[in-house]
């Protein structure tokens, strides 16, 4: 059976201008299939290797798979559905699947857009896609598809989803395949080396209402971080991999573990030959300031801090869980460690004005990160911050839904006028880096990574990919009242997907009355019992430690 995996061929003009990024989703598939005796696996990058439509035709008709599967975030959603319908096409027979964090929460949506994906994968794929290949492999496809745990599709003119899989409880019995990949095409541009993004951990035990990867991975489970080395050290020895982002949403959650990673790395002298990164949090940061020079020996040179927001108020509304003056800190924590810190802040809520636009950039340029990132706030449509939000959100063409583009468009602000205060932003700080800071301070290997990354960013700029700016019509101050963001009002939400949107507010809504119910009750029977007691001698009844003050409800 000849199995086929295509990359939608997306860019936005974000993430990608740091480099060439290899897409693990494929090579973790991959790996498990190969261990089941599916040996007849093809995959085409059609985002690296930037294939029209027509080359990709080309390729599906000549290869003649027996499935052909995609990946889809919600911003490639559209590109993945034309792979498929191009499938449809030039090999009818193919079973058409598709996967990722976008089919998985908009199933609906995307079997009403798209009725010619043939089942949707929901949730972690490993075990779904062994299960469901095997299926079509022994010819229990289609008659046993409400068997299997984890799909969606189309069945007898109505849209279809079986029981959720359980998330994928043995990680360290996942390994993925990597010679699937052409590595000679994944370059990270700051150090021009190649780049890998192996996974260490699943899952966030946090919930931060802006994302969805804590309702994707659903469960914190973390492998042995023997078993990751191991997989990195392949990487380096066979692939020749120089610097590796982990995937995991905070990697440096469980701290006994990460120390264990870490140690591990030393031990093996892969910090001579490779470099990593990471994404955390800044309260990791606090925690392990004693920690952070360890790391840096390790080989960390890179972390990226989910800063968020200057103002409170909207770290608040994020559910961080972190204060303003805390970010401060540990960004300087990180440089003492001579560790390169990037700081990452969404923009672009209803709320946003140019006086708080430019507070983030005075705040940027306090806190001195090497590296500043302004994020365009974009609402997932399967996130708690899109349910309190979604009356405001006018744009429903996903395609945009990137980062980079103002879906939202402020109260007291034009979207182009937000795009232009972003713009000012950059022009302002890493101008001021590159003329005083990058070609003169820190070791050889600091500003060799900075004046990189300040290449990347130059690269981007020259070519406009950056924030697309070149697609939109930004060339500066002067057009940010003429610009075309290209917004497909064509696009609407999906009558059984808004069904499924209200059904689910509808249960948020009365389980919210329940417990704020039931935190009434307890509050109630609370003060009846302090009431009708007294203490033995008389004496004021005093909280735990001595004060008089009572623990307020979560």
């Amino acid at each position: 059976m000849r199995i086929l995996f295509v990359h939608p061929n997306y860019r936005s003009g974000g993430a990608e201008i740091a480099g060439s990024w290899p897409p693990a989703w494929v090579a973790y598939l991959t790996g498990s299939l190969r261990r089941v005796g599916f040996d007849d696996i093809h995959f085409i990058d059609a985002m690296t290797n930037d294939h029209s439509d027509e080359v990709l035709a080309e390729k599906i008709a000549a290869l003649q798979p027996d499935v052909v599967g995609v990946t889809a975030i919600t911003p490639s959603i559209y590109k993945a559905e034309e792979v498929l319908r191009i499938a449809q096409e030039h090999a009818p027979d193919a079973l058409r699947v598709m996967g990722g964090v976008h089919a998985t929460f908009m199933y609906k949506q995307v079997l009403s857009e798209a009725p010619w994906v043939d089942v949707i994968v929901r949730g972690e794929g490993e075990e779904i896609v062994t299960e469901l290949m095997s299926a079509v492999r022994d010819g229990r496809w289609p008659a046993e598809k409400r068997q299997i745990k984890g799909l969606a599709f189309i069945d007898e003119g109505a849209i279809v989803a079986t029981p959720a899989a359980s998330t994928v409880k043995d990680l360290d019995g996942i390994d993925p395949d990597w010679t699937i990949l052409e590595w000679e095409k994944y370059i990270y541009i700051p150090l021009n080396t190649r780049v890998a993004i192996p996974n260490m951990a699943r899952g966030c035990p946090f919930t931060c209402s802006f994302c969805s990867q804590w309702k994707f991975w659903r469960d914190y489970r973390v492998r042995d971080p023997k078993k990751v080395v191991d997989e990195i050290e392949r990487l380096v020895n066979e692939q020749q991999v120089g610097f590796f982002i982990l995937a995991d949403e905070e990697p440096t959650i469980n701290r006994k573990k990460f120390i264990q990673f870490c140690e591990e790395l030393i031990a093996r002298g892969l910090p001579d030959k490779v470099k990593w990164g990471i994404n955390t949090r800044v309260t990791d940061i606090y925690r392990d300031r004693e920690l952070l020079k360890f790391y840096r020996k390790a080989g960390l040179v890179h972390v990226s801090l989910g800063t968020e927001a200057a103002a409170q108020m909207k770290l608040d509304q994020f559910n961080k869980e972190t204060k303003v003056e805390e970010n401060k800190e540990a960004i300087r924590l990180l440089r003492e460690a001579d560790i390169l810190v990037e700081a990452q802040f969404i923009v672009g809520l209803d709320n946003e004005t140019p006086e708080t636009l430019n507070e983030t950039y005075k705040m940027a340029w306090d806190w001195q990160p090497d590296l500043a990132n302004w994020a365009m706030y974009t609402p997932w449509p399967f996130t708690p911050l899109f349910q309190e939000l979604k009356d405001k959100v006018e744009v429903f063409d996903f395609s945009r839904y990137n980062f980079v583009t103002p879906i939202m468009k402020p109260a007291a602000m034009t979207r182009g006028e937000l795009l232009d205060g972003v713009m000012n932003n950059y022009r302002r700080f890493y101008m001021r880096k590159a003329l005083f800071h990058y070609p003169w301070r820190g070791t050889g290997f600091r500003r060799r990574y900075l004046l990189g990354c300040l290449k990347a960013f130059m690269k981007a700029g020259f070519a406009r990919t950056f924030y697309d700016l070149g697609k939109v019509g930004y060339t500066g101050p002067q057009s940010k009242n003429n610009l075309d963001f290209h917004f497909d009002e064509t696009r609407t939400i999906a009558e059984a997907q808004m069904d499924d949107w209200e059904a689910s507010a509808d249960k948020a809504a009365k389980a919210a009355e329940r417990r704020a119910a039931v935190r009434a009750q307890g509050k109630e029977r609370a003060a009846e019992r302090t009431a009708n007691f007294k203490m033995p001698n008389g004496a004021e009844i005093k909280a735990c430690g001595g004060g008089s003050g009572q623990m307020e409800d979560a």
